[in-house]
């Protein structure tokens, strides 16, 4: 699985997965690949800005810049997600509007939505993005 950066024409920008390299060529020449916000068709890859700083202990104290492997970054992010935000569900778009309303304390806060309801949302200037979550094996 490759993970690419992309930005569509209207310079959003957002990630894609990919079994390889001809996948993506084959999507983007059928137009199948879609902006999650803007759902433009058409992505071009950009440069990834990924990098992590940390420490090799094995060698020195000073701080270096070193690759993160896929999965892991993953599996990290998944983790932040699960303690930094509230899994709302399929009342994603509700708490999203009472938040925005002050009706609710502001959060951040995680769910699913329909398309018709990312409509809303964008008409309401509501202000959020999608992310694909995988499920990782333990």
């Amino acid at each position: 699985m490759i993970i690419y950066d992309l930005k569509c024409k209207k310079n959003h920008k957002f990630e894609g997965w990919f079994k390889d390299r001809t996948a993506f060529e084959e999507q983007k020449e059928r137009d199948l690949i879609t902006c999650p916000v803007c759902g433009e068709a058409g992505a071009e890859i950009v440069p990834s800005t990924l990098a992590i700083m940390g420490r090799d202990l094995k060698t020195s104290e000073k701080k270096q810049t070193r690759e993160l492997a896929p999965l892991k970054m993953m599996q990290l992010f998944n983790e932040y997600l699960e303690k930094n935000f509230d899994d709302v569900g399929e009342t994603f778009t509700e708490v999203a509007m009472k938040i925005h309303h002050g009706e609710e304390a502001a959060r951040n806060i995680k769910g699913t939505t329909t398309h018709q309801e990312e409509e809303m949302l964008h008409e309401e200037g509501i202000q959020f993005f999608k992310i694909p979550i995988m499920k990782l094996d333990s």
